[in-house]
């Protein structure tokens, strides 16, 4: 009865943004709508603004991506760690389950994968500052490397780092669970209602509509080929399109079930299924080479990070890979401040940090190794092996070319598909409740309001994989010019981050306020430092 009333209640409350609700979907709809009558059309468009956004915002990103990460690491581990974010005492979530929603419903969609194909793609074709490296142990350390940074710490703390702070902050104080809330400590209370904050919440829409688009057509391409290849599906647009629908099908059940039940029982159903495929992998494989090049590989990540983060040279390789990926995470970035904070009310910045950018690191990059080391470690035995039909088929290729190499390939195949299948739904729930909750002005969004951007996007990948007859380039392509806006907003929590942090740890007794102590020889009052509480 209570949660009845309760429910009625939170009803009544609702109130949604009729423009940021209106030009998004009005966008998605027009969008989708555009690709299928012109495909060819929409596929110049989208390639032309791409090579632009990459030249004028390449550089830009990668500093933007680099900074983000360096400035939360050193708040993290100073005293401003300790401060209890969300304004409760006690998390909502358990550390397992609110880890595993973290993991399981971001990123790794799309690390599923990139997970057999990057590593190999750079290890046939080694990034331009190590071409002298193909092939051989070393190059296949550098090529993991490459991989660990275009997914490890730099991406997963676009997230897990400045943003989410300044939402949680910005939510304690009124404001709305929304990406406009990233620029309240520079405007204030007016950018509740300013025309900017309109424009922010709809640009960080689309991006994340785009972003998640792009997982959505990568896994469909993925399963696609699998299922022709071991189940003779034929592999042709109506079978990648009825697969994408299906996976959204599963997503929008997920949505209608609500973020206490679909996220969480998805998020753990996902690590359990993953582990079995990793452990299948690797205990068929070689798990002391895979041990070996993991160790090697985290070596030279250490040492060539930074030349690897900020390379600017071959622009195509660049915006093929590095500023694909930076440009994707980025765009995700708003979106998953609003996720992450809306699930890590409780937790202290440290332990935001070390669960929502150290663990997910660390864990895409042991998926990236058991899979990807995995690869290499077949096309060291038995040269082209992999680069065969990676070569001839391209990055869908490879996943299915390591599962063929193995014994059991066919229960493996589907272990593959189960892990992609709820990898996509985690990640399309995950997202629409973002995007809904981004179209509110007050209340939690009703399930079919989810619901809608759920299926939204899933008819959004089914029409852009007619672009560019299928390929993986449109894609990558839509999903990088949709970060441009975004970086901008991203940019001020550089800065404001630490002020936000400072009141909070003086309000909680973890710093003493700064107070007048004195004045010197001059009459000048002196400012006694801030000094951590005993």
């Amino acid at each position: 009865m209570f949660s009845t009333l309760r429910s009625r209640a939170s009803a009544r409350g609702r109130r949604s943004d009729p423009w940021v609700m209106g030009v998004t979907s009005v966008f998605m709809v027009v969008f989708v709508t555009a690709s299928l009558a012109s495909p060819r059309a929409v596929g110049t468009v989208v390639d032309a603004a791409f090579v632009w956004s990459a030249r004028w915002f390449g550089a830009y990103w990668q500093l933007l991506m680099l900074a983000t990460f360096v400035v939360m690491t050193i708040l993290a581990f100073s005293r401003y760690g300790r401060v209890r974010m969300g304004g409760t005492s006690s998390p909502e979530f358990g550390r397992f389950t609110w880890i595993a929603m973290i993991v399981t419903t971001l990123l790794a969609a799309g690390g599923v994968f990139w997970a057999a194909a990057e590593p190999i793609a750079h290890y046939a074709s080694p990034p331009p500052q190590y071409a002298d490296l193909s092939g051989g142990p070393e190059g296949a350390a550098y090529a993991l490397a490459q991989s660990f940074v275009h997914w490890g710490f730099i991406g997963w703390a676009i997230g897990g780092a400045l943003a989410t702070l300044v939402m949680m902050r910005g939510v304690e104080k009124g404001m709305p669970l929304r990406p406009r809330t990233l620029l309240w400590p520079l405007m204030g209370e007016r950018v509740r209602t300013h025309w900017i904050g309109a424009v922010a919440d709809i640009s960080c829409v689309i991006a994340v509509i785009a972003g998640t688009v792009g997982p959505i057509g990568f896994l469909g391409l993925q399963i696609s080929y699998i299922c022709s290849q071991l189940f003779g599906l034929p592999n042709t647009y109506p079978v990648q399109a009825l697969i994408i629908l299906g996976l959204t099908a599963v997503a929008a059940a997920s949505v209608l079930s609500g973020l206490h039940k679909g996220i969480q029982l998805l998020s753990r159903a996902n690590v359990w299924v993953a582990l079995a495929l990793i452990a299948a992998i690797v205990g068929m494989a070689s798990l002391p080479f895979v041990l070996d090049l993991f160790v090697q590989a985290s070596v030279v990540h250490a040492q060539e990070f930074l030349p690897m983060a900020l390379y600017g040279g071959d622009e195509q390789w660049l915006g093929y890979w590095t500023l694909f990926f930076f440009g994707w995470f980025l765009g995700f970035g708003p979106m998953m401040a609003v996720f992450f904070a809306r699930i890590s009310r409780g937790r202290t910045v440290r332990d935001i940090y070390v669960g929502a950018t150290v663990v997910p690191s660390v864990v895409t990059m042991g998926w990236f190794t058991a899979l990807g080391g995995t690869g290499i470690w077949l096309e060291q035995r038995s040269p082209g092996t992999i680069t065969g039909p990676y070569n001839e088929d391209g990055l869908p290729a490879a996943a299915l070319a390591i599962l063929e190499a193995l014994p059991l390939t066919g229960a493996l195949g589907v272990l593959m598909v189960l892990v992609a299948l709820i990898f996509l739904a985690s990640t399309l729930d995950s997202m629409s409740y973002a995007i809904s909750v981004s179209s509110m002005h007050a209340g939690e969004p009703s399930g079919l309001v989810r619901a809608f951007w759920c299926v939204g996007m899933g008819l959004a990948a089914v029409a852009l994989l007619l672009v560019g007859d299928g390929g993986i380039q449109a894609l990558q392509s839509f999903i990088v010019v949709t970060a441009v806006p975004v970086g901008l907003v991203m940019l001020p929590t550089l800065w404001t981050t630490h002020p936000l942090l400072r009141e909070m740890a003086v309000e909680q007794g973890i710093v003493a306020p700064s107070r007048p102590s004195g004045e010197d020889g001059d009459g000048a009052v002196r400012e006694r430092a801030e000094e951590p509480v005993a």
